[in-house]
């Protein structure tokens, strides 16, 4: 009995260029994957999360509920930080482009937005203050000179940290966003 699903040598269909039932271009989207050090440091977060919590039980047990209930705050505290550490990056759908940090988001349309484009120059190394010579992932807008132009990604950053062929990657995908949404 064949298979027709499970073989290589099939035809393809002539349908190859209808868009696949989940792809809605207005859903933001990160165009790339979280990178291993971002996973990581969340990761050993959300472990010490648990830590905390199992605090808070043994201290619910045994101590009082007001210093359990800090315990078991600190610890959402904890998961909400490892989760927003997940979701910082660069998201974009046909509306705009938007930048993800710890504490800010920025959202940017496609009508502000002049040029994305990927610049040498020295890039923060894991967004701490020592910078390195790297490539950088930038925004320039129509409401701000280009010398303050913001840098989306970097080839030093969490998520791209020894994975240059990721960033390429992203960036281009980034780019190709821009050129197709924004008002030329």
């Amino acid at each position: 009995m064949p298979l027709p699903f499970l073989t290589a040598d099939r035809a393809f269909e002539a349908a190859d260029d209808v868009p696949l039932p989940f792809d809605d271009r207005d859903r933001w989207r990160r165009p790339y994957r979280p990178g291993p050090w971002r996973v990581g440091v969340a990761a050993l977060c959300l472990l010490l999360a648990s830590y905390v919590l199992f605090a808070a039980v043994v201290i619910a047990l045994t101590g009082t509920v007001s210093e359990a209930g800090a315990i078991f705050g600190i610890s959402l505290l904890v998961i909400a930080c490892a989760l927003r550490l997940l979701r910082m990056g660069v998201w974009v759908s046909a509306r705009g482009l938007r930048h993800v940090a710890f504490f800010r988001t920025r959202t940017v349309p496609w009508e502000r937005v002049v040029a994305v484009r990927t610049v040498q120059q020295p890039v923060r190394w894991l967004g701490l203050p020592r910078t390195v010579q790297g490539q950088a992932l930038t925004l320039v807008r129509r409401d701000r000179a280009v010398e303050d132009s913001l840098p989306l990604l970097t080839t030093h950053g969490a998520d791209f940290l020894a994975r240059v062929e990721a960033f390429d990657r992203a960036a281009d995908s980034v780019e190709a966003w821009a050129e197709e949404y924004r008002p030329h």
